[in-house]
């Protein structure tokens, strides 16, 4: 009896929800950027909440940067976060190999279909 093969896991995802005239955001997107450097295998995704309001749509974002973080295609963190690397840097290691449950809202979990789709 062969074994199924097993596909392959989906890559961590991390969107920061911004907006163009916000200065936070300005500053942090070459920060942000910066993963890149240190976590080659992640998608990264930034997202303008005025530009891309089709994709974000139910949710309200209200304060920046905003960053959704998911594995296995399931929204493991949804939140403001400071604009500091370290921070962030933190975060993401957190969630690396998350597999549990989500508790995330399903408005969340239709973002982060979306997002994994459009990256795809």
């Amino acid at each position: 009896m062969s074994n199924p093969i097993a596909p392959p896991p989906q890559p961590l995802l991390i969107a920061c929800l911004c907006a163009q005239w916000c200065g936070t955001c300005k500053d942090y997107a070459p920060v942000f950027e910066s993963l890149r450097a240190d976590f080659p295998g992640v998608q990264l995704r930034w997202v303008d909440i005025e530009d891309e309001s089709d994709l974000v749509d139910p949710i309200e974002v209200e304060n920046f940067p905003t960053l959704l973080i998911a594995t296995g295609g399931q929204a493991r963190f949804f939140g403001t976060l400071t604009p500091h690397i370290d921070t962030l840097k933190r975060l993401i290691r957190s969630h690396t190999g998350d597999t549990g449950p989500s508790r995330l809202p399903s408005e969340v979990q239709a973002l982060t279909q979306k997002l994994a789709a459009a990256v795809a």
